[in-house]
């Protein structure tokens, strides 16, 4: 494993020149170079290191360990949204039955569905959340995955009948123009 780098320590990196390293994580050093300002780069990026510091580096950020605490509570505590069902939908049944009768019908009780439903759109808005979070990925990405997170919300709003409340349903792109 290579040696994680204190603060102050001096690196020439193949990109960016000469730089001081002012921050450090676990996995990415914050280095202010003299030719291009503030670049992140990671611990394992290949530079050379003029002068190491020996300063004692915490490499875990506070932000890294509240992060992770915030997902072992969403992952165990057993608590999430509740989502009820529209009363009128309540112990029915989904039924599939195929164009060709010599075929048999599949039968799906409406609220097993529609708790698949609700995940999908949960993890739909995890998946929203860690793309607006990401450090790695550039402004224009995160706006394009954005509006196909987008998109697929309007796919699924053939399902909000099953919603009991209007705000947790699903909402696509507006038609407004």
């Amino acid at each position: 494993m290579k040696q994680i780098l204190g603060i102050g320590s001096r690196i020439d990196h193949p990109n960016y020149g000469k730089g001081v390293v002012t921050n450090v994580t676990a996995k990415m050093y914050w280095v202010t170079f003299i030719d291009n300002g503030l670049e992140t780069i990671a611990t394992d990026d290949e530079f050379e290191i003029i002068e190491a510091a020996e300063d004692e580096v915490d490499t875990v950020s506070f932000y890294e360990v509240e992060k992770s605490l915030r997902d072992i509570l969403k992952k165990w505590n057993g608590f999430s949204e509740i989502v009820p069902i529209a009363d009128k939908w309540k112990g029915g049944t989904l039924v599939f039955k195929p164009s060709d009768s010599n075929l048999a019908s599949k039968e799906i009780p409406i609220d097993t569905f529609f708790h698949k439903i609700v995940m999908l759109r949960d993890r739909l808005r995890v998946m929203e959340q860690k793309i607006n979070a990401s450090k790695e990925l550039a402004e224009q990405d995160k706006v394009d995955l954005q509006q196909y997170i987008t998109r697929c919300y309007g796919s699924l709003t053939t399902f909000n009948v099953l919603f009991k409340s209007n705000s947790q349903q699903f909402k696509g792109e507006s038609s407004k123009k």
